[in-house]
């Protein structure tokens, strides 16, 4: 994290100092605060969220509160089920039946089930033993900056993790599909091409392959959602080599790309597991694995899946709520408008910043682009550091991803409006122009 806080580097007030010091003594050096100036936050509401002194600050980042923090319908879903019960899913109960039977009618007629867990990391953990199980392949194949999650297993398909995180000889990684440096455009060729070479790698060491797993926007490669259907060779190169695709939701689902509900479907593809987390449950801690029938039929008949919290009656009311805001609010629709108006706005100030080298978008789902110039595209991250404190200095948050961490993410809640985009497109204009 280039923009992260480094002890010594910024000027805190006294008790944020005594709150870090007391932080670090009780979590340990493994955790990481944003920010070389983090914030205090005590309060969120909508797309604002409030420090200790009371300052709102808008956050352009914060995709776990995918409808907006605290919610009034999603926060009274949630407390009228826990006030009245909280269990598992080894009870009957229909409110997890209504909520399925919701959620699986936004999915291709494929995709037929689902099973719930309490994170994206667990659910992608569920669909790597799956796999494993249908295939009899223990090979994988991801993008060399992914993010799948922190379980041990999992942690082995998450490279952007960092250096000391153990790959394994069972994954193999693939360029991810930048259209930005691509030397003749053909991204879905090149990645096509990649993805057969890995599972071919894998065979020819004797792995077989069990599945190509990717986040369908690439977020931590550097955001890459164009040209539209550029996956579909790729998922046929997988299948070819006796393997499934895994698309990853996590961050590109619920609507946030606009133009689609689910990332893959701007792809035409038809996934055969589908992992969902974070925006599900509008920060409750919620998820769950969409996929074929066919996939979990031997698997579930050796072996039972049980997860004490995954499906709770609490957490299913929660994510039904959030769905129903999706589509009453027309939520969707509105990161459609709303992101297509963000992109405009940002390539309006890049037309006259040498340092903002493209900008990229699907939906509310943005990367920017930050270069030393226009000509060599040589990645800076000391810029895109800079701009992300900048902004969090006029109280807007952002953060930077991307190999290089070069890229600004730009990722609001779905009821961000034109007035909201105006205040950032403001701020990030003043920010570009300070001196470096």
């Amino acid at each position: 994290m280039v923009n992260a806080y480094v002890p010594g580097a910024a000027e805190l007030a006294e008790e944020d100092e005594a709150l870090i010091a007391r932080r670090q003594r009780l979590l340990g050096p493994a955790y990481r605060l944003m920010y070389a100036n983090p914030v205090h936050l005590v309060r969120g509401e909508g797309v604002w969220l409030y420090d200790n002194k009371g300052d709102a600050y808008l956050d352009v980042y914060n995709n776990v509160a995918s409808v907006g923090h605290c919610h009034p319908r999603v926060v009274e879903a949630m407390s009228r089920q826990a006030a009245t019960l909280s269990t598992n899913t080894r009870y009957l109960h229909e409110t997890i039946l209504d909520y399925s039977e919701q959620l699986l009618g936004t999915f291709p007629e494929e995709l037929q089930h689902v099973m719930f867990t309490c994170t994206g990391s667990e659910t992608n953990d569920l669909a790597m033993r799956i796999a494993r199980a249908f295939t009899g392949g223990t090979g994988f194949i991801v993008t060399e900056t992914a993010y799948h999650g922190i379980t041990h297993a999992v942690s082995e398909l998450s490279p952007s993790l960092g250096r000391h995180v153990d790959l394994g000889v069972h994954v193999r990684t693939v360029p991810a599909p930048d259209l930005y440096r691509s030397n003749n455009g053909d991204v879905a060729g090149k990645f096509t091409a990649d993805v057969a070479a890995a599972a071919e790698d894998l065979s020819r060491h004797g792995i077989k392959p069990a599945a190509l797993i990717v986040d369908t926007i690439f977020s931590s490669d550097g955001v890459f959602p164009e040209p539209k259907g550029f996956l579909s060779g790729a998922v046929d190169a997988i299948r070819a080599a006796g393997g499934l695709f895994i698309a990853d939701e996590v961050q590109p689902g619920f609507g946030r790309t606009g133009d689609t509900l689910w990332g893959f479907q701007r792809h035409g593809v038809v996934p055969d597991m589908v992992s969902l987390g974070k925006p599900m449950g509008n920060g409750y801690p919620v998820a769950g694995l969409v996929m074929k029938p066919d996939l979990i039929e031997d698997f579930g008949a050796r072996a039972r899946y049980f997860n004490t919290f995954g499906g709770n009656t609490v957490a299913v009311a929660t994510a039904k709520a959030v769905l129903d805001v999706i589509f009453d609010e027309g939520l969707q629709s509105n990161a459609a408008s709303v992101g297509k108006y963000l992109h405009d706005g940002l390539n309006a100030i890049a037309a006259n910043s040498e340092m903002i080298g493209d900008v990229r978008s699907a939906g509310l789902f943005l990367g920017v682009e930050i270069v030393e110039d226009r000509t060599t595209r040589a990645p800076s991250a000391d810029r895109a550091a800079k701009l992300v404190n900048g902004l969090r200095k006029k109280r807007v948050l952002i953060s930077a991803t991307g190999p290089n961490a070069n890229v600004l993410k730009v990722r609001p809640p779905l009821v961000f409006t034109r007035d909201n985009a105006d205040f950032f497109l403001e701020r990030f204009e003043a920010t570009v122009r300070e001196p470096n």
